[in-house]
């Protein structure tokens, strides 16, 4: 993975499902410097997945990227750190696998509303179940400078 920046290790694997469909989790991320690098990989079902740009000097800050990950297609995404992530099942019975480059450090855990204004996701569902630890993400205000981040 050296052609792409990443020379760390991957430390923690995670899997997810989804049971239905138009369900959005996310949009999580850790702070410094707990951030970390993520890679996934739909293995069931079809996701909407979508990644925030929270560089606060990148060129793309507070844009969006989406696109779908299934196994027909045989995709994955690398999520750089400073990126907010998260998806919407296109279908029911979905499972992502994501590698992880750093260890989930609940206290720097964080995220954005998957409906904030500022970020506008166009998703391709209407909107179905949210977690209630998704619904309490606040908005972004004025104040969000963005994240300082290292590769």
């Amino acid at each position: 993975m050296e052609d792409i920046g990443f020379k760390g290790e991957w430390v923690q694997m995670n899997h997810s499902f989804t049971a239905e469909r138009a369900t959005i989790r996310g949009m999580h991320y850790q702070n410094a410097p707990f951030s970390e690098i993520k890679l996934v990989r739909c293995i069931r079902g079809r996701v909407f997945d979508v990644v925030i740009d929270l560089r606060r000097n990148s060129s793309t800050f507070l844009n969006w990227f989406g696109l779908e990950l299934s196994p027909d297609i045989g995709n994955m995404l690398f999520i750089p750190k400073g990126f907010a992530h998260g998806f919407q099942a296109l279908d029911s019975d979905c499972e992502l696998l994501y590698h992880h480059s750093a260890y989930y450090e609940p206290r720097a855990e964080t995220g954005i509303r998957f409906d904030d204004p500022c970020i506008n996701i166009n998703w391709p569902l209407p909107v179905g179940l949210i977690s209630e630890r998704d619904l309490s993400h606040p908005l972004l205000t004025n104040e969000f400078k963005g994240m300082s981040y290292e590769m």
